[in-house]
């Protein structure tokens, strides 16, 4: 061919063949199918092969269908015209998943299997997130039923950056059920019964599906009776019918009732029951200050007040006396019908046990009890159920000094009292402990006598002296200027020693002893004794020296000589005998105190 024709002949056959751009999207047919290629006509020079892997996701592939293919090369090595149906896809899915969310499409997709929190959806090649909170306005507890089918969905969420695809099925039927929901309000009257289907069951009540709009059932709507939980009334995907209790248009929330289609329990109470009758029930609720008891099993309550469960002055809480469940015999004691109050009482089923208290207890009576409190004032002492008295703590002890009365029993201890005084009308009895034994301070004003000696132990030391343990389990105070020692040292704790008696009050039941005293009166005694001597002996010298002066006329130096002889033996004879005086002095002081012991 000359130039001119083959410019024609390439013009022609230009025009014959369609024009494609590499990397671009194109329709193509399939017009051959083997196990393993798909040949595709895309209406180019030449046809492109795909692996029929490409298309797995459509088990119903045949010749003739139409598909989406992405131009890879248009001639390779070979000349082949190289092509991706995967790829097409993608492209294609992306962009019709960013125009069906755009324009609110409804588009189907294939449940592939279950994740956390919803399912795998195929739309359109992605794979799309359906969250479990999107399946159905009702709370689905079993995802496992949607795997394998296919669902219409709305696309509500895409991600480009990391890919992501959410979409719902909730959306559409919210849809639907936004006018379903219009039409069923506008025809909503308080007092209506309706059939409705369990949805869902919380702690404080239960929601019922209405068919397309949902309402509530308060928890204290169930029952007349009490209940710890609905689903002791009620169970998912049951159908009930209810009543409208309340709605509200702008909210779309609608109050139900169930216990409202039952007859108020109250208005089949025996009308023979009476205030003093004797009724049978069971524990529903406790309180700290009562226990509800249900005497019909239907709901009728009366309240066992804590006061009423015991003759016992000492209250407790009503979970000491019962626990919920408890079968429980009671007296009613007031009755109101048209407020639907009743109380009731435990402990008029047996006899007041203050009523013959005199009868029980005379005054003086010996009494063993139990110790059920401690107060800073005195021990509380139960003497049977529902008779307490008082022991003030001044009764507690003749001879020790109690601060508190914990120092002296513990609660649950038993405990001997004396009955001292009886107050019926206020309940009131006064009691002892010490009157179970004799006065002992009658008998130590006789033992411990003022200037009597007594061998203590020092217990305990206090700014201002000593507790002092003395014989027969007394104890008395010895002040700090009474503490010191012959050697100017002062007492110790734990340290036995002489005590002088320098004060004993009885009716105080107060004993105050000194150690001082004991040396400091032997030291006086001494110095008594040494006094006299001394006396003595200056009037016998001074007859001795006048008697010499008359029998010597005058002196030569060897009557000096024996006068100074003299003299010296004069000054040592008182000497020796001072001492001779002071030590039978001590024996006569030491036989004085043990005599006195």
């Amino acid at each position: 061919y000359t130039k001119s024709e083959r410019a024609e002949l390439e013009k022609m056959y230009d025009q014959t063949v369609a024009t494609i751009n590499q990397h671009e999207v194109y329709q193509g047919k399939i017009i051959q199918l083997t196990d393993r290629e798909a040949v595709i006509n895309i209406g180019y020079k030449s046809e492109g092969v795909i692996s029929i892997n490409e298309f797995r996701y459509n088990p119903d592939l045949s010749i003739g269908d139409d598909v989406e293919v992405y131009i890879e090369q248009q001639e390779d090595k070979y000349g082949q015209l190289k092509l991706s149906h995967t790829r097409a896809r993608i492209m294609w899915a992306w962009k019709r998943v960013n125009q069906a969310l755009e324009d609110g499409e409804i588009v189907t997709g294939f449940v592939k299997c279950r994740t956390k929190g919803g399912l795998i959806a195929d739309v359109f090649g992605i794979e799309a997130f359906l969250p479990g909170s999107q399946i159905d306005v009702k709370p689905i507890r079993d995802y496992d039923i949607y795997v394998g089918k296919k669902m219409e969905f709305k696309v509500v969420k895409i991600n480009n950056e990391f890919k992501n695809v959410v979409v719902s099925h909730k959306a559409l039927i919210e849809a639907e059920l936004e006018t379903q929901k219009v039409e069923i309000m506008s025809k909503l009257e308080k007092g209506q019964v309706l059939e409705g289907v369990v949805k869902n069951i919380t702690s404080y009540g239960v929601f019922v599906d209405l068919g397309g709009v949902d309402g509530l059932i308060h928890i204290t709507d169930l029952s007349w009776s009490r209940i710890s939980h609905p689903d002791e009334i009620v169970k998912l995907d049951e159908t009930i019918n209810v009543v409208i209790l309340d709605f509200d248009d702008n909210k779309k929330r609608i109050a139900l009732g169930l216990k409202q289609l039952e007859k108020h329990p109250w208005d089949s109470l025996e009308a023979s029951l009476k205030i003093g009758d004797k009724v049978e029930g069971t524990v529903v609720k406790l309180e700290d200050y009562g226990a509800f008891i249900d005497i019909s099993g239907k709901g009728v309550e009366g309240l066992i007040h804590v006061s009423e469960m015991s003759w016992s002055q000492h209250l407790k809480t009503a979970k000491d006396f019962f626990k919920v469940g408890d079968k429980v015999d009671a007296v009613v004691m007031t009755l109101d019908r048209e407020e639907r109050k009743m109380s009731l009482s435990t402990r008029r089923l047996v006899p007041d046990p203050w009523e013959d208290i005199e009868k029980k207890f005379p005054v003086g009576d010996k009494i063993a009890g139990k110790v059920t409190s401690l107060s800073n004032f005195g021990v509380f002492v139960e003497l049977e159920e529902g008779i307490d008295g008082l022991v003030h703590i001044s009764d507690l002890s003749w001879s020790k000094k109690i601060n508190h009365p914990n120092e002296f029993t513990k609660i649950g201890e038993p405990f001997d009292v004396v009955v001292m005084e009886i107050d019926k009308e206020n309940r009131r009895l006064s009691l002892g402990h010490k009157q179970l034994e004799e006065n002992p301070w009658d008998t130590f004003e006789s033992v411990f006598i003022e200037g009597s000696l007594h061998q203590g132990t020092v217990i305990t030391e206090a700014e201002k002296g000593y507790t002092v343990s003395m014989p027969y389990g007394i104890e008395g105070f010895c002040p700090g200027k009474h503490g010191v020692k012959e050697d100017g040292t002062k007492l110790t704790v734990e340290e036995k020693l002489d005590f002088m008696i320098i004060e004993f009050n009885k009716d105080a039941k107060r004993i105050l002893v000194s150690h001082t005293d004991i040396w400091k009166e032997a030291e006086r005694a001494q110095n008594s004794e040494d006094e006299v001597a001394t006396k003595k002996k200056a009037s016998n010298t001074a007859k001795y020296v006048d008697k010499m002066n008359k029998g010597v006329e005058r002196s030569t130096m060897g009557d000096l000589d024996v006068l100074a002889n003299l003299k010296a033996k004069m000054e040592a004879t008182p000497a020796k005998k001072a001492v001779a005086r002071k030590r039978t002095t001590a024996k006569k002081t030491t036989r004085r105190v043990a005599a006195k012991k």
